[in-house]
């Protein structure tokens, strides 16, 4: 095997949840194109058949089933439809992530539970749902955040209407983090790797120019991230190339939590 065939994906079955968001589709398109059978899976699958059918289109096998993380019922039974089509999972890319806290940090306890049932124990009961049909030697990546790593810079939204006073995001993420150790050390046995990526900020169209500037500033590399930038660390995480890294928290934030 060479090094670049360690980076290949071909026959592996890989599952993206979350995969018709910003960070979804640069994943869902790292994997499918890295030669993945790819499920995508989330509650809204109109869009993410949307997603399958341009996958499709280019010759990629990607294929959508609708899951609801806050219900482990719903859980189970994507479970059973990968399991029926597969004799194992190889790869499994926990993206999905639920953003009902809208009033900062006096959001009431409604939302805030919302929240941890999704991105908190949702998350568990998926990983270890999928873990049971996972194959020996496979990869769990967890997307985080660099939000789980360092605290609020209220400075990046100097000269703008936004604010990033969401409390249950940096409780999660930060707990995702740590997950991750744990996870690592309990499918470690069976020499299946678990390690998580996080994002910095993803540029978008709607960011204030005051925004952008300000976070572009605070980074190493003067930009915020792009829609390609997080899939060669996906692909990397996923592959045979990372083949002895487990546990590992990973910054892909453009040298933003290096200052």
């Amino acid at each position: 095997m060479t090094v670049m065939d360690m980076f290949k994906l071909d026959g592996k079955v890989a599952l993206i949840t979350g995969g018709a968001g910003l960070y979804g589709r640069q994943i869902v398109r790292a994997v499918a194109e890295a030669g993945a059978r790819t499920y995508i899976a989330s509650r809204n699958l109109e869009a993410l058949e949307k997603v399958a059918d341009e996958h499709r289109a280019e010759g990629h096998d990607v294929r959508a089933l609708r899951v609801d993380q806050a219900d482990e019922a719903s859980i189970m039974a994507l479970r059973d439809a990968i399991q029926d089509e597969n004799d194992a999972l190889d790869i499994l890319v926990n993206n999905a992530v639920a953003r009902p806290v809208k009033d900062g940090y006096f959001s009431d306890a409604e939302a805030i539970d919302t929240s941890m049932r999704v991105n908190a124990t949702g998350l568990i009961l998926l990983t270890r749902a999928m873990g049971e049909i996972m194959a020996d030697g496979g990869s769990i990546v967890n997307i985080g955040s660099i939000m789980g790593l360092i605290g609020l810079e209220p400075l990046n939204y100097r000269g703008t209407d936004m604010n990033g006073w969401a409390p249950d995001y940096f409780f999660h993420k930060g707990g995702m983090a740590n997950l991750t150790r744990f996870q690592a050390s309990y499918y470690g046995p069976r020499g299946i790797r678990v390690n998580c990526l996080h994002p910095g900020g993803l540029w978008s169209p709607s960011h204030p120019e005051a925004f952008v500037k300000n976070y572009s500033e605070r980074t190493c590399l003067g930009r915020l991230a792009n829609d390609t930038d997080l899939m060669g660390s996906v692909v990397f995480l996923a592959s045979d190339a990372s083949v002895y890294i487990t546990g590992a928290n990973i910054p892909v934030d453009g040298g933003y939590t290096a200052k």
